[in-house]
Parts: C-alpha cells; sequence; structure tokens
C-alpha cells in the first residue's frame, strides 16, 4: 500500500472535526452548531451544505435559535456581517 501523498497529508492534518450541531424547524437551515470558545457557528442547510462563520457572538448565535424565522435571520445578519468556509 502506497503512502499517503503530502497533499493528502496536509489535507488531513487540517480537516476540521466535525461541531454538534442541533436540528432546527425551518425550511432552508436543517442544524445549528456553536462553539462558544472559538466564536464558531456552523450552519447545515437543507440542500446538504454545511457552513462554518467565525467571529460569530454568543448573542448572535442565541438570537438565531431564538428567531421567528432562521432562514431570514441567517439571510439579513449572519451571512453579511461574518466570514463564511464552506465545508
Amino acid at each position: 500500500m502506497a503512502a499517503p501523498s503530502e497533499r493528502a497529508f496536509r489535507a488531513l492534518s487540517y480537516a476540521k472535526p466535525p461541531m454538534e450541531r442541533t436540528p432546527v424547524d425551518s425550511s432552508s437551515v436543517a442544524s445549528v452548531g456553536y462553539d462558544p470558545v472559538t466564536s464558531v457557528l456552523e450552519i447545515e442547510f437543507r440542500n446538504g451544505k454545511v457552513y462554518r462563520y467565525q467571529q460569530v457572538p454568543r448573542a448572535a448565535h442565541r438570537l438565531l435559535m431564538q428567531a421567528p424565522s432562521i432562514g431570514k435571520y441567517v439571510n439579513e445578519v449572519i451571512k453579511p456581517r461574518f466570514t463564511a468556509e464552506f465545508l
């Protein structure tokens, strides 16, 4: 068996562990996770795509989870204000 290439090794070493997410009642968002230590918000959409948003304050996560429309809050507050990373 061949050893993994350097490129594959680097990709594995930078891979981020999955974040525990909570299912939500939304037509566009399937689940939401938040790490208060790193201020990272992770959103899984119903289409299967997952994004991580950096430097999200706890208050923004709390308001997201309490929003009458989670999808609207994501589109109007989270996406315009926080840097996203597609996983």
